[in-house]
């Protein structure tokens, strides 16, 4: 047998052990081993997308604003004409328009909150067209004055990478969620440079459990996205604080809690002031009969009118959020600054404009605690640290009740500064602040935007899971032998006690408990003026059963 031989034989024994494991691989799932090296494929597919996206905005942003650093975008504004401050927010609102308009269903940019209602709602999976067309929406605002953060469309784009990864190996929903929060790992990895961040921000914030098994793809995930930030920008934190930063402990931690207090109200006030924002522009946009596709450009207005007195509110705000860290504002800046951001992100939110909340949280959170630590300092200096420390604290604070992570924020915030020192400091904050906004909003600003489109996702999977199933999938059908007679089901319809084909099981369970009726019949409507045409029987035992096996699954994937 001649060596040529040999090799084609070896050849094609390769080959088709490859075509039959990737045969088993999409039919029955990835083993772990091809499931880890999955994870880091996508990892570093998430954050080459991360780093592009900032790219873009970076790219873009020197090209409109003529800056050579758009780290400092803040202090050169102040020296363009106001006629160019004012027009680029305005035209970035039109060409947005356009986007959101013309390549999503409904006008609405996707966000971190879609990405929680996929891996809660479908199996891991986000929309495709509508989540590249908010890409674009949200590169568009970040780089014309949109004053929002770049995380939110970073995440939802590592999460589309994803959802085709799990459509084109057919994954189930576990495999589709843990997938999901590889992607989002790397993308908040890569962004930020902060590893342990970015797994636990996909854990608690994403996935919302901690199960064992997506631990360790996850963790491999956010280290592959690490490595291509620090690629491209070196092993740098973002912010630099000024020398080293104490606590003088015991006597200074009240101080610290009643910053955390101070901190939750602050959030609850931006969230809500985004919320009646985007309400209000809505009321304005029905009475005067804008179109749709201007009232991105109406909001680019106002905050280009801002920014011609205050250029401080243009874009993410790092220029503002280190100068709030270095101690390098007064007090009356700090308030004023922490007062025109939350405007700016509420315009900018209520514009439908894109982009996300957590850059704006951690200027604002930064400035709130610089003023607060002003303050605190100047009443009682022989009993307290530097007013820096509580810019850091703060800034935890407001973030993390924003996001509803706890966790992973404060340890964003030790690897956005690098400063581990003060970690007592930071919790004690944090820890305040987010009990606080809990009470006061359903959870986090991300919940709460799905509570606000009837996405129920707070209480738990409890109150979500029965969403997921229509009466169609549970009833049994009329040419069933179990299922009830035309008879039956007809004088029930008589009575008004019927449920469409197309109802979820959380509207029909209720009905179930007022009734107490073992079955009900499924219908389909006609119109006003025909009878319900019965399609078959849904019975209370098989929706409690079906119910009750989702309940088992959803537990046995968190504690796995």
């Amino acid at each position: 047998m001649t060596a040529l031989m040999l090799f084609k034989r070896h050849w094609r024994r390769t080959v088709a052990r490859c075509l039959r494991g990737w045969q088993v691989m999409r039919t029955r799932g990835p083993g772990q081993v091809q499931f880890w090296f999955i994870a880091l494929a996508i990892g570093i597919a998430a954050g080459t997308a991360a780093l592009l996206f900032r790219t873009a905005i970076e790219a873009l942003q020197t090209a409109l604003y003529g800056t050579d650093d758009v780290n400092l975008l803040a202090s050169f504004a102040v020296t363009l004409p106001w006629y160019l401050v004012l027009l680029i927010p305005v035209m970035g609102g039109l060409v947005v328009g356009l986007i959101v308009h013309y390549l999503t269903p409904d006008g609405r940019v996707r966000s971190v909150s879609d990405v929680i209602e996929g891996a809660a709602l479908y199996n891991g999976r986000v929309e495709k067209k509508a989540g590249i067309a908010s890409v674009l929406a949200s590169w568009i605002t970040l780089s014309t004055g949109g004053s929002s953060g770049r995380e939110g469309p970073v995440v939802h784009m590592a999460a589309m990478i994803s959802s085709w990864v799990s459509n084109l190996i057919r994954a189930d929903g576990i495999t589709g969620r843990d997938l999901l929060g590889c992607a989002v790992a790397a993308a908040v990895s890569a962004s930020f440079n902060a590893p342990i961040a970015g797994a636990l921000f996909a854990l608690e914030v994403v996935l919302r459990h901690f199960a064992l098994h997506a631990f360790a793809p996850i963790v491999i995930a956010s280290a592959a996205g690490t490595v291509i930030n620090r690629l491209a920008f070196g092993d740098v934190t973002e912010f630099r604080l000024p020398g080293t930063t104490t606590v003088e402990f015991y006597l200074e931690l009240p101080a610290f809690l009643l910053l955390g207090l101070v901190c939750g109200l602050v959030a609850v006030v931006t969230m809500r002031g985004i919320f009646w924002a985007d309400d209000l522009g809505s009321r304005v946009q029905r009475r005067l009969k804008l179109p749709n596709i201007l009232r991105p450009a109406m909001s680019g207005l106002l905050l280009g009118m801002l920014a011609i007195w205050f250029p401080h509110i243009i874009g993410v705000g790092y220029e503002t959020t280190s100068r709030a860290l270095t101690g390098d504002l007064i007090l009356y800046e700090a308030v004023v600054f922490a007062i025109l951001k939350v405007a700016a992100l509420a315009i900018t939110f209520a514009g439908r404009m894109g982009g996300g909340v957590f850059s704006p949280s951690l200027m604002i959170g930064a400035l709130t605690g610089m003023a607060f630590g002003l303050i605190a300092t100047g009443m009682f200096p022989d009993q307290s640290g530097v007013s820096t420390l509580y810019a850091l604290a703060g800034m935890g604070a407001v973030a993390a009740a924003v996001l509803g992570a706890p966790i992973s924020t404060t340890l964003i915030v030790f690897e956005l500064t690098g400063d581990w020192q003060t970690g007592l400091a930071v919790m004690v904050s944090v820890s305040m602040s987010t009990s606080v906004a809990a009470r006061l909003v359903d959870r986090s600003f991300f919940l709460t935007q799905l509570e606000r489109r009837n996405v129920q996702l707070a209480a738990g999977p409890q109150a979500y899971l029965l969403r997921m199933f229509r009466v169609g999938a549970v009833m049994r059908k009329s040419e069933d032998l179990s299922a009830e007679d035309a008879d039956a089901c007809g004088g029930m319809i008589q009575q008004s006690l019927f449920v469409n084909v197309s109802s979820t099981l959380d509207t029909v369970l209720p009905l179930f408990e007022r009734t107490g009726r073992p079955f009900l019949p499924v219908v389909v409507l006609q119109g006003a003026d025909k009878l319900p045409v019965i399609q078959g029987a849904l019975y209370h035992l098989d929706a409690l059963r079906v119910y009750n096996r989702a309940l088992a699954a959803t537990a046995a994937e968190e504690h796995s």
